[in-house]
């Protein structure tokens, strides 16, 4: 005699598990390929020194010239679209995963900024974005005068 009916409870989890399977590779594509493009972020670093803060974005495949960045009060804008050129002749695509299409990141900055004086430069797939502090906020060492 079983105490635990085992069997007729939970005879649908296999199911139950390759429906969830199911769902997931429709949504996110079978294991091991990436997700869509129009999901896409660059990936950012942002590091912070006495002088400036900086901001290194991943950019692959993309021209300057389709990279725009702006900062607007304490954030910065990071806004670009690289197009896909294909010609069809005589070709089959079997995979594609190369990023196209368009991105928006808006990052927010660890200290107020001088936008004046906003620096980007991008080399070898990395947008370096190099925001100067204001001068308000940069450390200041201050001299203790001695009166005695």
């Amino acid at each position: 005699m079983r105490l635990i009916p085992w069997r007729s409870e939970f005879v649908g989890v296999g199911d139950l598990r390759r429906q969830m399977n199911r769902l997931f590779e429709d949504f996110f594509g079978e294991p091991g390929e990436r997700p869509p493009a129009a999901g896409w972020l660059p990936a950012v670093n942002v590091v912070e020194n006495p002088e400036a803060v900086i901001v290194e974005a991943e950019v692959p495949g993309f021209d300057p010239k389709q990279v725009q960045v702006s900062v607007v009060g304490d954030v910065l804008h990071l806004k670009g679209e690289a197009k896909e050129e294909r010609e069809e002749k005589d070709r089959t695509y079997h995979r594609v995963e190369r990023r196209y299409g368009s991105f928006e990141r808006s990052v927010a900055l660890p200290a107020p900024v001088n936008p004046e004086r906003v620096e980007a430069v991008a080399r070898n797939g990395l947008l370096t974005v190099t925001l100067p502090k204001r001068e308000s906020v940069k450390a200041r060492t201050i001299e203790i005068k001695d009166r005695t």
